[in-house]
């Protein structure tokens, strides 16, 4: 039959049903559908024809990609990885396209008896859940080449899974396995994930979505189905939107009720991932800002001929471009706060206008006394650039609001709301709530720059070596408010200048990978990730390539240590938020231009980085026999279940 595939007895001895095997990885079928075989001599035929695709380094697995797309491993023994290929002889080696029935192996069951490890070899497929519709076995005794197995090939639909779709057709494709368009009650984006709100998340096919090609994974947080893409995730998001008219006007759904986390934790997790979910949204105007505010400085450079005069109309005017952001960033932050709390972001964005007002900021810099109130000194201060209060005042105005569509008739709610709202909270924002969450967030912005500065190379070592593990673990994104914090206050965070270097080391990590690889798929999806991450967006490398094979993030950690180091010692420091090499203009002081040392620090740095990574990977941390491992699960941002 056209859509059946023959499997053969890979030895001679007794088939049994993978549930009947030792392991619990294989007979739960983890690793996909398939049969033990426990074997009766040490010769080991190929179960099917097709191309080597893998060999494991300790000789104990190899597997054979058919011209049907069946991903085949026969793998000899359980928990024989620990032997280190001591009782086996692979007869053939990766490319080499083989005949079923060709001996591709031996292995001496005396060795492996004698460590008292089970002999059972596993014949599996491991993209059963995508490729089959069903496999029949067929239990008992059986000798080497037999046909034990019948696999029954999907005919339903042609398979995509290898195929680079059009932006168009993955829409169509994630749409599908996600439930289909009845199933979806909204879908936002953030930097690289698409994160769609479901009726039924029981509905989506996880398996579908994360074996095709375009997806790196999904996982299931905050009541959000995620579907990770990467760095073409708007361009996803656009053409998924332009087959669900309408959506766009949704109201943004809340979060799921069910979480059984301590209330300490709750409450901590909630703060953290409203604050870092009220930033998401404009840390890419910022990023860009920082790069633009670079790239005047590099200009005004005498060693480049000062391209630009400071006092010139075209600077101003550029350099208005790029201060607006940081400027109005309470404005952004206002609006992006309240939509995310299902508030009235017009509301917010007034209040934010309100402590950005001229007048305001005009008195808040001259330090003028509002009033005063017994021993209590009440006086401005100038909130442009600032972050936390615009927070606070956003979370202040949605519960204001809501008490007050509580109690005022409908008939009264256009305009009393916003009046009543606006007057209350501005004015707590001024006298009360502004300057005790200003002064905290300023504080310990310039605490963490002091900290780090005085550590010297030790902190940058460790922050260096360590710090790409926060981010597997989803703890850096109670990093991302303070360095913004850091920037928007003190105009710039030697943090960042650290961090910076850990995104370049996982990058020349991952680009080691795509050079030393001989497969195609490797290759493109290396290069692709490696560009993104010295863009500044690690999670195609880590995700994609590093953790899976964790050696390779190993390498990348090992190389941002180095670079660290290096940026500690020479005491670097950032001005803007873009990290990477894109980055490198957020390195110049747009104060004093003529300071170099910390773009001098990042060149260094970046050198050290890319240096020590690439080669570690390249030597130690990745080749074509490695067996690639499951996908990662990105680990969801603090406030989310």
């Amino acid at each position: 039959m056209k859509n059946e595939v023959s499997i053969l007895a890979p030895a001679t001895g007794e088939i049994v049903a993978l549930s009947k095997t030792s392991d619990p990885i294989f007979s739960q079928g983890t690793m996909g559908q398939g049969f033990g075989l426990i074997p009766q001599d040490g010769e080991v035929v190929s179960p099917v024809s097709g191309t080597v695709s893998m060999m494991a380094e300790t000789k104990h697995a190899i597997g054979i990609t058919t011209k049907d797309g069946l991903e085949v491993l026969v793998h000899m023994g359980v928990d024989t990885v620990k032997l280190n290929g001591e009782p086996f002889e692979v007869l053939v080696k990766n490319n080499d396209f083989i005949e079923a029935g060709q001996d591709i192996a031996t292995m001496d069951l005396k060795v492996i008896k004698s460590h008292n490890l089970d002999t059972t070899i596993m014949t599996l497929i491991t993209n059963s859940g995508q490729k089959l519709d069903g496999l029949d076995i067929e239990e008992g005794q059986a000798k080497t080449g037999d046909v034990v197995a019948h696999a029954y090939l999907k005919a339903n639909e042609e398979d995509t899974s290898d195929k680079k779709l059009s932006y168009d057709d993955l829409a169509t494709f994630i749409i599908k396995n996600v439930g289909g368009k009845d199933n979806i009650n909204n879908l936002i984006h953030c930097i690289t994930r698409l994160r769609f709100y479901l009726k039924d998340e029981s509905k989506a096919n996880d398996e579908a979505l994360k074996n095709q090609r375009g997806i790196l994974d999904v996982m299931h947080a905050g009541g959000q189905y995620q579907v990770v893409i990467g760095n073409e995730v708007t361009n996803v998001f656009d053409a998924v939107m332009k087959q669900l008219p309408g959506l766009s006007d949704a109201p943004a759904p809340t979060q799921a009720e069910n979480d059984d986390r301590n209330p300490v934790s709750k409450a901590f997790g909630n703060l953290i991932g409203f604050i870092t979910g009220s930033m998401s949204p404009v840390i890419g105007v910022i990023a860009a800002s920082g790069i633009i505010k670079g790239l005047l400085a590099l200009l005004t450079l005498p060693q480049l001929g000062a391209l630009l005069n400071v006092k010139s109309p075209i600077y101003i005017t550029v350099s208005a471009m790029a201060d607006s952001a940081f400027f109005f960033l309470p404005i952004m932050v206002g609006f992006s706060a309240a939509k995310r709390l299902n508030s009235d972001p017009i509301i917010a964005a007034v209040i934010g206008g309100f402590i950005t007002y001229p007048q305001i900021i005009t008195w808040g810099t001259a330090g003028k006394m509002m009033f005063s109130l017994g021993s209590w000194n009440f006086q401005f201060l100038n909130y442009s650039y600032s972050i936390f209060p615009m927070i606070l005042a956003a979370w202040l105005a949605a519960k204001c609001e809501t008490w007050l569509k509580k109690v005022l008739p409908s008939y009264l709610q256009m305009i009393f709301v916003p009046l009543i709202t606006i007057l209350v909270v501005s004015t707590l924002t001024l006298v009360v709530t502004g300057p005790v969450i200003q002064g905290a967030a300023n504080g310990i912005a310039v605490f963490i720059n002091w900290l780090v500065s005085a550590s010297g190379w030790v902190g940058g070592l460790i922050i260096g070596a360590f710090y790409q593990l926060l981010v597997i673990f989803g703890l850096h994104w109670g990093v991302v408010p303070l360095i913004a914090q850091q920037i928007a206050g003190s105009g710039q965070s030697a943090l960042n200048a650290i961090v910076c270097s850990t995104m370049v080391a996982q990058g020349a990590a991952v680009l080691a990978v795509a050079v030393k690889s001989k497969k195609a798929d490797m290759k493109e999806l290396g290069i692709a990730a490696a560009i993104s991450a010295f863009c500044g967006v690690t999670e195609p490398a880590t995700y994609g390539i590093n953790l899976r094979f964790k050696k390779v993030f190993a390498s990348g950690c090992i190389g941002s240590a180095f670079g660290g180091l290096v940026t500690g010692l020479m005491h670097g420091t950032m001005y803007g938020f873009t990290g990477g090499l894109i980055g490198f203009s957020s390195f110049f002081n747009p104060a004093h231009p003529t300071e170099l040392n910390s773009f001098y620090t990042f060149l260094i740095a970046s050198a050290v980085s890319i240096v020590v990574a690439f080669i570690v990977t390249w030597v130690w941390g990745y080749n074509d026999n490695m067996t690639m491992g499951k996908k990662v699960e990105k680990k969801k941002r603090p406030g989310t279940k």
